[in-house]
């Protein structure tokens, strides 16, 4: 029988996460500035665009209570949103399902994240990104950060906007196409959302590279 003992330093193994500016302080003393941050939301679902945020916060006026868009209230994260809007610089891109289609999710994510970089009013000279891959094409150096929007402000803040633009998105998508309820599910592959594409068939929305739409065989639905 194997047996685990614990480590003897349990906190080099479970260190919490703070979300705070210290990434953006290292990368501007090493002279690079200003600092955005980039973040994605809509990956996993069936249907919708993948939104991209990027976000060049104010160090002087830092809105309170930024962290990781999930882990946050939808009342939080309307009024975070505001505030992000209010006080920092913000640029939105997104792709839709037929490039995710063409260009695989990753891709399609990165490159929207890459033009809500390159839309910015302010040129970043460094770009802190979500995760694990840097998006080609940047017109500055970037750094990926895995689980960043739960350690840098800037990310977080664009994880927000872009959580909170796409949710928007797929409101207004459910009064167009009211039979998949995306208003509920925002395009996820709940059930009842699956049961409406076996009845209804897909929509424009929906990513036919994506199973149950695209099927084991190769045929979409």
């Amino acid at each position: 029988m194997l047996v685990h003992t614990p480590p003897d330093s349990p906190m080099l193994f479970d260190i919490p996460l703070t979300c705070d500016f210290s990434l953006e302080l290292a990368a501007r003393n090493a002279g690079h500035w200003p600092v955005a941050g980039t973040d994605e939301a809509g990956r996993g679902p069936l249907a919708g665009p993948v939104v991209a945020a990027a976000v060049i916060l104010d160090p002087d006026n830092i809105p309170a209570g930024l962290n990781d868009s999930k882990k946050l209230s939808h009342k939080q994260r309307e009024a975070l949103f505001e505030a992000i809007m209010a006080t920092a610089h913000v640029s939105i891109a997104s792709s839709g399902p037929r490039l995710i289609d063409e260009m695989n999710i990753l891709r399609a994510s990165l490159d929207a994240m890459r033009r809500a970089v390159g839309g910015l009013p302010v040129a970043p000279a460094h770009v802190l990104v979500d995760g694990r891959d840097v998006p080609k094409g940047l017109s500055c150096s970037g750094a990926a950060v895995i689980k960043g929007d739960s350690r840098s402000v800037s990310i977080a803040a664009a994880s927000i906007i872009a959580k909170v633009t796409r949710d928007r998105m797929m409101d207004r998508a459910g009064l167009v196409y009211p039979a998949y309820g995306f208003a509920k599910h925002a395009g996820y592959g709940t059930k009842q959302h699956r049961d409406a594409i076996i009845s209804d068939g897909p929509c424009p929305l929906h990513r036919m590279s994506f199973r149950p739409l695209k099927m084991d065989d190769g045929t979409k639905r």
